[in-house]
């Protein structure tokens, strides 16, 4: 077992050196000529998390590095290296919000790593040291999307085998990221319960108790970890503590979880009885996964948010089966209670754990106090008053003494016959082909059965994901052991989410098990407002068949028609005005053209709308000017001056009078500039020469 309390959101330094970099070899290495190593961030007992540069993709990311030794060709130990790629390829199928991804694996000079997903921030520890006890409001808001990110792995096949909150990352954006996905099941996958060294993989915190015994896990291991994380967050402590992990893991396997209404008075009892229910040491009366515990978690959730303070039946609901609520004030209590779960620890698996932890040291004893004497007893070494003869043992008591020892050895015998030497153990039959399991436990002198197939992304299509009972488990000879077939990796088409709303869209990828990414608006003339425009990836195409379970599928939403600006054109060029709205999208129309005396011949005199905002193809109608009216100059050769002068303004044109070159009185008009017959603008001046 090993205590992994290292922080991987705050980017912690080495303290070898002051800027934790001097020390490690790996920091400033380019590894697989494409990642940048930078400083350590987080250490643990298999291997080391750095920030990292992708040169190739220009990303930030995280690196971790198996520590020398653990996969290293070098060392025998290639099936190690195996185990771990295969593993780390099944996580990267992982796709869901609240899982760290998965971008890369390889290997460089015997240096096996992972690129995952950088997340800055911090981690659930940072955040129960700053925060726990806190309300059970906050406790399962924390929990809820650590539950999905488990109840996504569990219906993948993957068992995350070491759930603690060190490996809960939170974002800076609030976003809670579950991490090391792969690796610890890659670890035990094929070992049970070892890795190297013989020591039990998971921090002994939260290692669930059959874990503890025989190193078997499976999904019910998961969620025993968030139930204890769940204790923690509603009392600021971890609910077994001990001087050594092999303490702790005793206490694990011995003692219940507390009610955290202990610590903490005010907790509701359906809270109690939802840690209870998940921490239960009996794995069979445990949720059967994570997605059953988050269901029970939402129950609890509408409870509190609806200010429930009692729910019998929901407490009932949801205690594990056998046990009770404590009696309420004045009723009779009742001894049914289940004993203790001590079967699981028995000699031998003390003696394995004590083979691979520290020991413990040795607790001093006082001397045993001598007994105190009897008056009335005789010291059966006093030799008696002198002639008294000794008294003799009789021959019944012999007699009823031979019999006791044979009716002993007689139950023992049936015992170990019976709780026992009748048994045998289930085969290992997980990632078998169907054919090869069955030799496999008919051999064994069992018959198989078959549980409902399921889906795996790590087990081929028509393989054995796992058997019930699993294996190594005691089973009489002819039971049955059912096998759970694999369907493959579970797949789905995209949907058709076009002119759909987002809710709707929502609940159609839900119904085919996606989720929904991003969502981002964008204008629309033909789909309205709030519903889907398009998606990514593109409905119809290659890249949308086959999509695993909580593949992301990101939203194109529709803001509705882009509204288009008309402006104000007066006295502007009409050709302007034509040319821009035109680009806009926008029909324009000339509804008249009118002389103008202010306004310049081709320039715009009104138009309508004028100014606000119109949608693509909506019209806005101009009126444009011909400029000032034109008038004929008359002839008014050898007309009275006066009577000419009258004539022109009458007309509406200004008069200039000017001598001809042949000038006598000045009493008589002569000619025009413009001469007689010429269009001129009305109010242009008129030059009248007189002679």
């Amino acid at each position: 077992m090993h205590e992994d309390t290292h922080d991987r959101g705050t980017r912690p330094r080495d303290a070898a050196t002051p800027d934790g970099t001097a020390s490690d070899p790996h920091v400033g290495r380019l590894l697989d000529r494409r990642y940048r190593i930078g400083p350590r961030i987080a250490r643990g007992g298999m291997a080391s998390v750095y920030e990292a540069h992708d040169i190739r993709l220009d990303r930030a990311v995280a690196v971790k590095i198996m520590h020398a030794g653990l996969g290293d060709a070098t060392t025998g130990d290639e099936e190690f290296a195996a185990r771990f790629v295969r593993e780390a390829r099944a996580a990267a199928k992982l796709s869901h919000p609240n899982v760290v991804s998965v971008y890369d694996q390889g290997e460089d000079a015997g240096t096996v790593f992972l690129a995952m997903e950088l997340v800055p921030g911090h981690t659930l520890r940072d955040t129960i040291t700053k925060e726990a006890p806190m309300s059970p409001e906050r406790a399962l808001a924390i929990l809820d999307p650590v539950l999905s990110a488990l109840a996504s792995a569990h219906r993948a096949g993957l068992v995350h085998r070491d759930v603690k909150p060190e490996n809960v990352l939170i974002a800076d954006d609030g976003r809670i990221k579950v991490a090391d996905f792969g690796l610890a099941r890659a670890v035990g996958a094929e070992t049970q319960h070892t890795a190297t060294g013989g020591v039990l993989i998971g921090t002994v915190s939260y290692l669930a108790p059959e874990l503890v015994v025989d190193g078997k896990a499976d999904a019910r291991a998961d969620v025993y970890a968030a139930g204890v994380i769940l204790y923690e967050l509603l009392t600021g402590h971890k609910p077994h503590q001990g001087e050594s992990p092999i303490a702790v893991a005793y206490k694990h396997v011995h003692e219940d979880v507390p009610a955290p209404s202990a610590e903490v008075p005010g907790i509701p009892a359906y809270v109690d009885a939802l840690v209870a229910r998940a921490t239960t040491r009996d794995r069979s009366l445990r949720p059967s996964d994570a997605g059953v515990l988050l269901h029970h978690a939402h129950r609890v959730t509408h409870a509190l948010h609806e200010g429930v303070r009692e729910d019998a039946d929901l407490v009932a609901d949801l205690l594990p089966a056998g046990t009770r609520p404590a009696p309420a004030e004045g009723e009779e209590g009742d001894d049914t209670m289940p004993e203790p779960m001590t079967e699981l620890w028995d000699e031998s698996s003390t003696t394995r754990l004590e083979t691979m932890l520290p020991p413990l040291p040795p607790v001093k004893r006082a001397p045993p106090a001598p007994p105190r004497p009897d008056p009335g007893a005789v010291d059966p070494a006093d030799p008696g008053e002198p002639g008294q003869p000794r008294p003799r043992r009789g021959r019944r008591g012999l007699a009823l003494l031979l019999v006791a020892a044979l009716v002993a050895a007689i139950a023992g015998g049936s015992a170990y016959w019976f709780g026992w030497a009748r048994y045998t153990t289930t085969p290992s039959v997980a990632g078998l082909t169907e054919a090869e399991a069955v030799e496999k436990i008919e051999d064994a002198g069992l018959e198989v059965d078959y549980a409902e197939a399921a889906y795996s992304t790590t087990v081929d299509e028509g393989d054995v994901i796992r058997s019930d009972p699993g294996p190594g488990e005691r089973i009489l000879p002819g039971d049955e052991v059912a096998l759970t077939l694999s369907l493959g990796e579970e797949v789905h088409d995209l949907p058709d989410l076009r002119g759909k709303t987002v809710d709707e869209a929502t609940a159609l990828l839900a119904e085919n098990k996606l989720v929904v990414g991003k969502t981002k608006e964008a204008w629309s003339e033909r789909v309205p407002e709030g519903r889907v425009i398009s998606t990514d990836p593109e409905f119809g195409t290659k890249k949308a068949r086959d999509l695993p379970v909580n593949a992301v599928v990101n939203l194109v939403v529709s803001q509705g028609r882009r509204p288009l600006k008309v402006g104000d054109w007066v006295g502007k060029s009409f050709e302007e005005a034509q040319a821009t709205l035109e680009d806009r999208g926008l029909v324009v129309e000339v509804a008249g053209r009118e002389n103008s005396d202010t306004i310049a011949e081709g320039d715009v005199i009104s138009h309508e709308p004028r100014g606000g905002t119109l949608f693509k193809g909506d019209q806005v109608a101009f009126v444009v000017s011909e400029g000032p009216e034109l008038i004929e100059v008359p002839r008014v050769f050898y007309e009275p001056t006066d009577e000419a002068v009258a004539e022109l303004e009458d007309l509406g044109f200004e008069v200039e009078i000017e001598h001809a070159p042949v000038y006598f009185t000045g009493e008589r008009a002569y000619n025009t500039d413009p001469p007689a017959g010429t269009m001129a603008p009305r109010g242009s001046t008129i030059t009248l020469f007189v002679v």
